[in-house]
């Protein structure tokens, strides 16, 4: 009996320090700004700004979060003034919303769980050769090599000859080369890219891409201090017939949807079914309206 107490005592005391803890915290924790009864506090602008922002940012990042903050209680403030009691009534629109979210996250889990994701190289290409002309190029691409060299290190005549060496150990002696030397290398040898990737690391303008793409296959060009060096591989011009290798990512995120899209309305189907099954529900006919 004394022990239960004594114990008694202790939560009482526990309590009574959170209390005033609670208390020195609320007194303590200053006002920033007030709409009517709303207030905005100290320590919710504290939760919201990072640790290691400059003092000046600080002031600046809670002066905006201030004025949003009133900006937003004000137009609450208005529009509970001014609308009636049934346009906020929000009742009907929260519950919509909540179902919504509830129905999302179930789906997503089922989609998670059993949905196919995987696309074969084969279903690919039958998607590609079914919708071919859906997959015209809007610009021009490449495969090609690029390498950027100082002027005071560059070796034209080794470089070409590494470039032109399509081998393993040619193309090994090219990176180790440019390892050594050059200020840029991007190899697309295996990847077709847009041409404006390649086109706005060299000096000088090209005004007609077709026309230059078609006359070159080696581009040597040099500026104040570095030699460039360009070899297009095989290109593709705008409004051609996109390569497979360079539309296939598109195409499984399209097989992929159209899988999803269908995935999705067979959940329903099955659920209505069950439902159908399990007796869960009953449809009652409309009563007609008498004028």
């Amino acid at each position: 009996m004394f022990n239960i107490q004594i114990k008694f005592i202790i939560i009482i005391l526990l309590g009574l320090v959170i209390l005033n803890c609670t208390k020195s915290d609320s007194v303590n924790d200053e006002v920033v700004a007030q709409v009517g009864e709303k207030k905005l506090l100290q320590s919710d602008i504290s939760q919201i700004l990072p640790s290691n922002l400059e003092e000046s940012d600080s002031v600046l990042m809670a002066d905006e979060y201030i004025k949003k903050w009133v900006k937003q209680e004000l137009l609450i403030k208005k529009a509970n003034e001014n609308l009636t009691i049934e346009q906020k009534d929000l009742t009907r629109e929260i519950e919509e919303y909540r179902n919504s979210l509830i129905i999302y996250k179930y789906k997503n889990e089922l989609m998670n769980q059993q949905m196919d994701t995987l696309v074969t190289e084969r279903q690919i290409e039958l998607y590609y050769n079914a919708n071919h002309f859906n997959f015209q190029l809007n610009h021009n691409i490449v495969k090609a090599i690029f390498v950027k060299v100082p002027l005071d290190v560059a070796n034209p005549k080794l470089l070409k000859e590494l470039v032109d060496n399509d081998s393993a150990e040619g193309i090994n002696a090219l990176r180790e080369y440019s390892i050594q030397y050059a200020k840029a290398f991007d190899s697309f040898n295996d990847n077709w890219v847009n041409f404006e990737l390649v086109k706005k690391n060299i000096p000088g303008d090209i005004v007609d891409e077709k026309q230059f793409l078609a006359r070159n296959s080696q581009i040597e060009l040099k500026d104040s201090n570095y030699y460039y060096l360009v070899s297009i591989q095989n290109f593709k011009l705008q409004n051609e017939l996109a390569p497979i290798e360079y539309v296939e990512g598109n195409i499984k995120d399209l097989i992929l949807n159209k899988r999803k899209i269908e995935f999705l309305k067979q959940i329903e189907e099955n659920v209505y079914k069950e439902g159908v099954r399990q007796n869960k529900f009953k449809i009652y006919k409309l009563q007609k309206n008498r004028n």
